[in-house]
């Protein structure tokens, strides 16, 4: 019988800890800096294995943080914070809110805030940024129509985990497809294949589920200028056409940043101080990827993943129920921590053995990651969305009304199970020698 590699685990149960604990005393998730969680969990990680030599420590350490998959995934995160940046300078969100809000029927309110919750998530790549930025606007458009408050955000809601979901940009997508080892562009697809149904039956039960609005007039900003939605729509068209990613930003980048000039938004300077900005807003995640391969790779280098892996096992009996143990374990920790990005860097070195030892399709696997840790942050009463959602409305509605309108989620969740259970290739990925 192999040694019980238990105690490998309590530095995550340690940063898991602090991070959950911390979140609930203060009432806010992101009071203490996740970094700074991790960090104490490396600590107590080079205490915890005091039988291994403190040089092997430190370098099982310095290769996690330094895997070329780590720096990969944070080098695409400081592009994506630019071209977020960049492209909310030169009016790109207000303009993409407005010409949406400008095309919707009244009466259709929520399945219109939908759809625009849907496309500024997939093009800047964040379901926070995309509460906070339409947030305000849909509480007042459900005061001065007369729609239901609840109906409006959780269509929003919805529609801002969409793209979180699947937007090459997005943070979950940048590490599901680093951690299990895929092209960005085929976990799109694979993605594509779950969200766009359970949006479009999103939709469908909206339609129905319109209520009477008041004869009102929305008054709307700027729509006039198109030129400044184009790098968003570029991204998302690189994407669909297998563009590499660093390409892809890059040219997004460079587009935003001409549109900017040309506009006087900034002049180059002001375009190389937004551009550094972009980078600063990623480094809590960029340090937190890091910190978080570092520790990873000192348990794995403890036996622990391996450990974990056999014991798995016993309960996975074929590639579908190792499918099932991916997403069951993606989703607890992302219970423990309300937080998508940090539960799929979490469970990926595992899922990615598992994906290895069962030979599973890679795609397919980093959607299931992706998917079920947004699925259950969008759904947590103290995630950070809908916090945040609930904030803007001043009481007037709670969770449970927020819930009860969440259909995108539970459509996502009924679609990706069938397909689970139904869909599954004959022909799997096939590992290549190295």
């Amino acid at each position: 019988m192999s040694e019980n590699k238990f105690y490998t685990f309590i530095p995550f149960f340690i940063f898991i800890g602090i991070f959950l604990g911390a979140g609930i005393l203060l009432g806010d998730f992101y009071k203490i800096p996740s970094p700074i969680a991790i960090f104490v969990g490396i600590v107590s990680a080079f205490l915890i294995f005091y039988k291994t030599p403190m040089n092997d420590k430190v370098i099982s350490l310095i290769q996690g943080c330094g895997d070329s998959k780590i720096i990969t995934m944070c080098i695409i995160y400081l592009l994506a914070g630019a071209f977020a940046v960049i492209t909310k300078a030169i009016g790109g969100v207000d303009t993409m809110v407005n010409i949406g809000l400008s095309l919707v029927p009244i009466d259709y309110l929520a399945i219109g805030i939908f759809i625009i919750a849907c496309f500024l998530s997939l093009s800047i790549g964040t379901s926070v940024g995309t509460v906070v930025a339409l947030g305000p606007i849909v509480v007042g458009l459900a005061e001065k129509s007369g729609t239901s408050m609840g109906l409006l955000c959780g269509a929003l809601l919805g529609g801002a985990m969409f793209g979180d979901n699947l937007s090459i940009i997005s943070d979950t997508t940048i590490t599901a497809t680093q951690t299990i080892g895929c092209e960005m562009k085929d976990k799109f697809r694979a993605n594509f294949k779950l969200a766009l149904p359970a949006a479009l039956l999103t939709i469908l039960i909206l339609f129905f589920s319109k209520s009477a609005s008041a004869d009102v007039a929305l008054e709307l900003g700027d729509t006039s200028n198109f030129w400044v939605v184009l790098p968003y729509i570029l991204i998302i068209v690189l994407a669909l056409v297998g563009v590499q990613v660093f390409v892809a930003l890059f040219i997004s980048i460079l587009m935003a940043g001409i549109i900017g000039l040309v506009q006087s938004n900034f002049d180059i300077l002001g375009l190389a101080n937004l551009t550094y900005e972009g980078f600063l807003s990623m480094n809590e995640i960029f340090l937190l990827s890091m910190l978080t391969g570092g520790l990873a790779r000192m348990v794995e280098d403890q036996g622990g993943i391996q450990w974990l892996l056999t014991k798995m096992k016993k309960f996975m009996k074929s590639p579908k129920s190792a499918e099932y143990g991916i997403a069951g374990l993606v989703s607890a920790i992302a219970v423990c921590l309300a937080n998508n990005t940090v539960s799929i860097l979490v469970a990926g070195n595992l899922a990615k053995d598992i994906t290895t030892e069962y030979n599973l399709d890679k795609p397919r696997v980093a959607s299931i990651l992706d998917i079920f840790a947004c699925i259950v942050q969008g759904i947590l009463p103290y995630g950070a969305q809908i916090l945040i959602l609930l904030s803007f409305t001043n009481g007037k509605i709670d969770y449970l009304d927020l819930m009860q309108y969440s259909y995108y989620f539970f459509a996502l969740l009924i679609i990706t199970l069938i397909y689970m259970v139904f869909g599954r290739k004959n022909t799997q990925t096939q590992l290549k020698e190295v």
